[in-house]
Parts: structure tokens; sequence; C-alpha cells
């Protein structure tokens, strides 16, 4: 049951009976919203109707408003539509709607709020995609987090979901991790390498890659032809990197569907040549690539720039600041020419909507992937990128920049064995992903309220736990959730439980809007001030015995106010579902 829907369809049907010949386009009645006013002292629901239609129906908003408002004021659910400023309807509801939403959510379960919004869509999410060259840092954590999430909120709107992690398995940095993981393999065999030599990885992470090497193939490396050797060393690590990326993620509760090797978009196809050659074809079918120069980036000069012909991208005819070189002048191609064919591959494969959960300092591929996307699928997929913010990590105020066991980096292992995974979900999800972002070990792991995470989910126990005293008091029975939707809900008339009923009324508008604006932070959000209601409404019971949720002398609005727990833990299990974040039985 989503009420705003629900209103949105009664407006824009009293527009049709008031206006029956009158050309409307349907897409113009979408524009016709309803949402929460600003102010809840002026209602419960607000319509712009008017301030839509007035002009193309050639009528004055206000006149428009009070039309319309004295049709909807017909409605036996709607107590009273007032215009209000240039033309906005304000609606009040009878106090049978919020019963009615209780009662719907205990019958949806954890499904209430679920949407068909997205129809089905083939979305693409891909997020981490790190260089398998170590174990996840810090750095990767936020990313790894909003788009897992994003992905799950996706799915829940209806959306048809695929979790991608593109391997950078191409290229020099694996050339040179094959030559960090072959000198830990000698040290294996009882070399005295020395210190690891400058531009090579010297993490202690290649030291077990090393050993697994030298007991696969003992000594049998160091006479092979280097071409060959360096092929087995490059796979094994390669394997072995990934295998622990991984379990690092695996720790952080985030997964991936499909993992894209990219030296499958190299790797030749006989005479049909790679991917990267197919897609190039494609371009210069539809002359998208010319030969010629590029005028030099301002700044310091990247390694890949040339001052000589190349096969150039025309990026800037889709929206970029320059054309792009796909193809060198020595024949070879460049990092973007396999950016480009993995984009193609994505869109082959039916996605319409792509969106790339970036680190802050790749702002400057924003508007390249923008232009790719447009080029590729001629406008028919949407690009959709997301940059995360930096997280700083606090330890009694002091910012930590060195890991004990790593003594280079803050691993995410390192993060999430110390707090736990549920903390550092909820606060990678606590601050919009391009805000910065401060991550305090000591406070998100005290028990407070000013712990968001552990607000809510105490939120949750704290429902479980009013269900199991009333399962005690009056019988597992009476109380089970098939039971509290037959209750009276009309029995909770307390101004709290009122404010409490048209929360959870909010939650498939969240719901939608959050996937929408692809934002899964606004859950986390809604979560805290749900939570935050219904620890209110707890302290006021103390206070006043006649709120408590459970009055043994007075059975009915006690099954009313246990059905609006009930309803409550349903919908925070649900949010804390779509976080990735556990909604605990219990808290100790």
């Amino acid at each position: 049951m989503n009420i705003f829907s629900h209103y949105a369809d009664l407006v824009r049907a009293a527009i049709r009976e008031l206006h029956p010949g009158d050309d409307v386009s349907a897409e113009l009645l979408q524009r016709c919203v309803v949402e929460p006013p600003r102010d809840s002292a002026h209602g419960d629901l607000a319509t712009n109707a008017a301030m839509v239609l007035a002009k193309p129906l050639k009528t004055n908003p206000r006149a428009l408003a009070e039309q319309l408002a004295a049709r909807l004021a017909e409605n036996d659910d709607i107590v009273s539509a007032e215009v209000a400023g240039p033309g906005f309807i304000n609606l009040r509801l009878t106090e049978g709607v919020w019963a009615k939403v209780v009662a719907a959510i205990l019958a949806a379960g954890t499904d209430y709020g679920r949407s068909t919004m997205g129809g089905g869509l083939k979305v693409n999410v891909e997020y981490v995609s790190a260089n398998p060259t170590g174990p996840m840092h810090v750095g990767h954590c936020r990313g790894a987090v909003v788009g897992d999430a994003l992905a799950s909120l996706l799915d829940f709107a209806g959306y048809d979901v695929t979790r991608e992690y593109y391997i950078n398995d191409a290229g020099s940095q694996v050339d040179t991790l094959a030559s960090s993981a072959f000198l830990r393999y000698r040290e294996a065999l009882g070399e005295d390498i020395g210190a690891i030599p400058e531009g090579l990885y010297p993490g202690d992470y290649l030291v077990p890659v090393g050993q697994m090497l030298a007991e696969k193939y003992a000594d049998r490396l160091l006479a092979m032809d280097e071409r060959e050797r360096m092929v087995l060393v490059k796979d094994a690590t390669i394997d072995a990197m990934m295998d622990l990326i991984r379990a690092d993620l695996a720790l952080l509760n985030v997964r991936h569907e499909v993992f894209f090797s990219e030296r499958t978009l190299h790797a030749r196809d006989g005479a049909n040549g790679s991917q990267i050659d197919r897609m190039l074809d494609e371009l210069r079918s539809r002359d998208l690539v010319y030969e010629g120069t590029l005028p030099p980036p301002k700044g310091q000069l990247p390694d890949d720039w040339e001052d000589r012909e190349q096969t150039l991208f025309r990026a800037t005819d889709f929206g970029d600041d320059i054309d792009r070189a796909l193809k060198k002048s020595d024949g070879s191609y460049t990092y973007f020419a396999a950016d480009v064919a993995y984009f193609l591959s994505k869109y082959e494969r039916g996605f319409k909507e792509m969106i790339f959960i970036l680190g802050a300092d790749h702002g400057g591929y924003v508007k390249r992937l923008e232009a790719v996307g447009r080029a590729i699928s001629r406008g028919e997929a949407k690009v959709i990128v997301r940059l995360c913010q930096l997280v700083k990590l606090f330890r009694a105020g002091e910012q930590v920049t060195m890991s004990k066991r790593s003594g280079e980096f803050v691993t995410l292992r390192d993060v999430v064995e110390e707090v736990g995974r549920d903390p550092v979900r909820f606060m990678m999800l606590y601050r919009k992903n391009d805000a910065p972002l401060d991550f305090d070990f000591q406070k998100v792991t005290e028990q407070s309220k000013d712990n968001p995470v552990f607000y809510v989910q105490y939120g949750h126990a704290r429902c479980r736990s009013v269900l199991r005293q009333a399962g005690e008091e009056f019988g597992a029975e009476a109380v089970s959730p098939q039971a509290l939707e037959g209750a009276d809900f009309s029995l909770l008339t307390d101004s709290g439980e009122r404010d409490i009923a048209a929360k959870l009324a909010a939650w498939p508008r969240l719901v939608e809007s959050a996937a929408e604006a692809h934002e899964p932070h606004r859950v986390s959000f809604y979560l805290h001030e749900l939570a935050s209601a219904l620890h209110s409404q707890w302290n006021k019971g103390k206070d006043s015995p006649q709120l408590r949720f459970i009055n043994a002398e007075d059975r009915q609005t006690t099954l009313a106010r246990l059905g609006l727990v009930h309803a409550i833990s349903l919908v925070l299990a649900s949010g804390l579902g779509i976080l990735g974040v556990e909604a605990p039985e219990e808290m100790r």
C-alpha cells in the first residue's frame, strides 16, 4: 500500500472527471505528484496538480485548485482539502487510513514497500573493480558498500539488477605483480632476495603466493623461458589475489554475480580478432573514429600522451571535453579502448542502465563514460556515475593513517575485524556518497543513541523483545502476525502512534525516490528516523502507563499497539536488509 501513489491516482482521476474533453497527456498527468507537505501542520499530503495543469488547461492555478479540492473532499478517506499559496492543495486524511496502513504492512510482511517501479529494466551496477594487486584497503570500502546497497535497493524497487566487478588483469601493473610474486617464489625456495626493489609490490601478502608457487612447481620455474614462466606466474598470482579480494568482500557481505576479466577483451579469436578489434571496427563503420593528434593536456603530461597521429574516438560529439585516443601511434591499444569494448559488452548483454561506482579521484572519467554510453548505445542506454568521497579513520580523536598489520595501509579486513561488519556498512551509508565521511572506531561501537547503527538495530531488537514479552503474557498464538493483522488499529489514537503510522506509510515512497535518485543513504536516514519515533513512544510509556505497548488490563488496545510494533520491526528489517545490515532479535 503506497498511499502517495494511491492519492496521486485519485488526483489524476479527478482531473479527468473535471476536464473530460481537454487534452491532458499521460506524461503531464505523471508530473502531478502527491507528497508530504513541507510543514506537517499543513496536513498529511500535498499535491501540485493545479500548478502543473493550469497552463495547459488555460485556467488560473488557484481556481483549478479550488475546483479540484472540492472534488477530492468528497472522498470518504479525506477529512479536508485546502488550497494554499498560488495553488497547492493540502489534504488531511481520516484516522482510518493509518489503520489500513498498519494492517497492510502486517499482511505484506518484509515485502511491504517492494515496488514494480523498475519494470524489470536490466541494470548493471559495477563497483569495487580494484586492481588485483593486493588486498582490499579501506579506500575500497565505501564504494563497495554503496554499490552493494544500491544494487539491493534497485532490486527491491523492481529492477533486474546484475552486480559486476571488472578485473583489471591486463596492463603493466599486472606484469609488475607477476614479477613481485616471482621474487617471493625465489624467496620461498630459500634465496636471500634482500630488499624488495623499487617499483615492485613489497607487501607481505605476496609471501603466501610465492610459497604456493614453490609447492606447485618446486624449482622448475627457474629453468623456464621467461615468457612461458611469467604466463604461469601471472595466472596463478591473479587467481590468488582475486581469492583474497573475494574473501575480503565476503567479510563485508559484499557480493557480485559477474567478475569480468579485462584480459578477455584483448584475447584474439582467430581471424575475428579481439573484442577490442571488433569494437574499433564498429566505431569505424559509424564514422566515430579518425586519425589525428591531440593537444597536450594541462598540467603534468600523462604517461600515455603522444604528440603523434593516433586513432581517436569522436568523444566531443557526445559531450566529452576532448576526443579520446583508442590506438597509439605504435598500433597498441590505449586503456580507454578496453573501457569502450567493455561498455559494448555490457550493451550487447542487454543492459539499459549502466551504473558505475567510482572513487572521487576518478571524477575525470565521468564525461568520457557518458560519451561512450551515448555513442555505443545510440542513446538507448543510460550511464550513471556515482563518486564516493574519501573516508577518514579516527581513533580517540586522532586520525589513523597506518595499519598495525600491513605497515603500509589500513586494510578493509583490519576495519571489519575490529568493529564488525554492521557498523562498517551502516556508517558508510550514513552520509551521501559524494560527501566526505569520518569513521570513528570508538563511536561506531559504543552502545548509545549517538551511534546510529546501534540506535537502529536496538530499535528492531526492542520490537522483538516487546513481542516476546507479549507472547509470555497472552500466549504466542494470540500475538502471532496472523492474529495481530486482525487487531482494531482504530484504537491507535495517541499522536505518537499516529506519527509512527504516517512514517511507516512513507516507506514505499522512500524506496522509490531513493532508487530513482540512486541514493541508498536515504534508507539509512529513514531507518534512523523510524527508530527514533519508536524509542520516543517507548519513553512516553515509561512516564504514562496508559501508553505502554503492553497493558494486560486493555487487551484490545494492546493488540493494536503490538501490531504497530510488529509493523515497525518489519520495515526496520526490510530496510536493514537493503543496507546489508543484520536486524538482530536481541542485543546484549
